[in-house]
């Protein structure tokens, strides 16, 4: 907002009607101390697609990399939780229909939902490139994407705060896939 606003204003107006910047360190503590809206479990979406602790250990490369690749959108993008669920509900919805045979792609209107499909989308081709130049064939199923899509749609439930402008899944990224910094080459001491 560019100036100072009284705790009161911030305490209910927080990611609702207020951009809160990153920094804030009042918005970090608030983090601390808020939890995800409850959700009944018949409202969680896609409930049919089962996702075992042995999917996840085995995808695990898959899910870290379309994660990284789901903050990096996010921050570039500057959009918000409610815009990375659209874009993982469509994308589910594409995997969805290239199972039954169908080769139709959804695309949300929401321009800052579609910025963070197409870099997902981009993102699932570079790995199955670079997995099939490992194995010398395809091993990345559709199934398979569309079971690590579900697994980040999960999340993000999980960690969204309900508020509007809220970016406690990003938030969540951030801490747990921090961006590595390139290594600086040392210089060598030969004696």
């Amino acid at each position: 907002m560019g100036g100072e606003i009284c705790p009161q204003c911030c305490g209910e107006q927080r990611e609702n009607t207020i951009e809160c910047p990153y920094d804030c360190e009042h918005l970090r503590e608030a983090r601390l101390h808020e939890s995800a809206p409850a959700m009944n479990a018949a409202d969680v979406p896609n409930r049919d697609v089962r996702l075992s602790e042995q999917f996840i250990h085995d995808f695990e490369p898959v899910v870290f990399a379309l994660a990284i690749e789901l903050r990096r959108a996010m921050e570039e993008n500057r959009a918000v939780d409610y815009d990375a669920r659209e874009a993982l509900a469509a994308l589910i919805k594409t995997y969805r229909t290239l199972e039954s045979g169908l080769i139709y792609e959804s695309r949300p209107t929401n321009p800052y939902a579609a910025g963070i499909l197409e870099k997902l989308k981009a993102a699932v081709a570079t790995l199955r490139k670079g997995l099939e130049a490992e194995a010398g064939m395809a091993v990345l199923r559709d199934a398979d994407v569309l079971g690590v899509l579900v697994f980040l749609e999960r999340l993000e439930l999980q960690h969204n705060n309900g508020r509007r402008k809220g970016r406690a899944f990003l938030d969540f990224l951030r801490v747990y896939l921090p961006e590595v910094p390139a290594a600086k080459p040392q210089p060598s001491l030969i004696l």
